[in-house]
């Protein structure tokens, strides 16, 4: 299951990343989900550390995150653990790969994306950022909104779901959302 995420993720970022411009939205699944353009310099939700150390601190820890979710796997394959586990976890370490490849090889394979500026491959200058500093390709975007009438007056209107998200970031929350809700099998010993 890995490569076959791995490779949709990067799949759909690099199409967006040629084909969109920064911000540029078109509808995907009307009044539900839509495509739309943008970069992530940092993490989820557009949290970031400051600075190139920030942005070589966050990339050094992803790979480290990566590695150690490999080993993990490798150890629960050989105790045979549930297949719903491993599925999980190796969408998950999907995923974490998907977006450090952004991150990690992004800036110099690519021109910098813009507002009305399209990126091009390898492009003569050498790319929009040193190795390790790229950006995270985003896309999906709920636009479904809580109903008018609702008595919280904080959320009537307002965006479900606002966060900007790639393929990567879905395989990644929805398999932890998964080990969650099967943790007493998962987890057996823990307990």
């Amino acid at each position: 299951m890995l490569v076959p995420v791995l490779a949709i993720d990067q799949l759909i970022k690099v199409w967006i990343k040629t084909s969109f411009t920064v911000g540029e939205r078109m509808d995907f699944v009307p009044g539900i989900l839509e495509l739309q353009f943008i970069e992530n310099e940092g993490m989820a939700f557009g949290w970031a550390l400051p600075g190139v150390a920030g942005k070589l601190l966050l990339t050094g820890f992803r790979l480290v995150a990566a590695v150690g979710i490999g080993v993990y796997i490798a150890r629960r394959v050989q105790e045979e653990a549930p297949k719903g586990l491993l599925y999980s976890l190796t969408f998950v370490w999907a995923g974490a790969l998907g977006n450090i490849i952004d991150s990690a090889v992004y800036g110099r394979v690519f021109s910098r994306s813009g507002w009305g500026t399209l990126a091009e491959w390898f492009p003569a200058d050498g790319g929009y950022a040193p190795w390790f500093q790229g950006h995270v390709v985003d896309m999906f975007h709920f636009v479904v909104t809580w109903p008018t009438w609702l008595p919280i007056d904080a959320w009537a209107g307002r965006e479900v779901f606002p966060p900007i998200w790639n393929l990567a970031d879905a395989a990644i929350s929805v398999s932890v959302i998964w080990m969650l809700l099967n943790q007493r099998s998962y987890f057996p010993a823990v307990q």
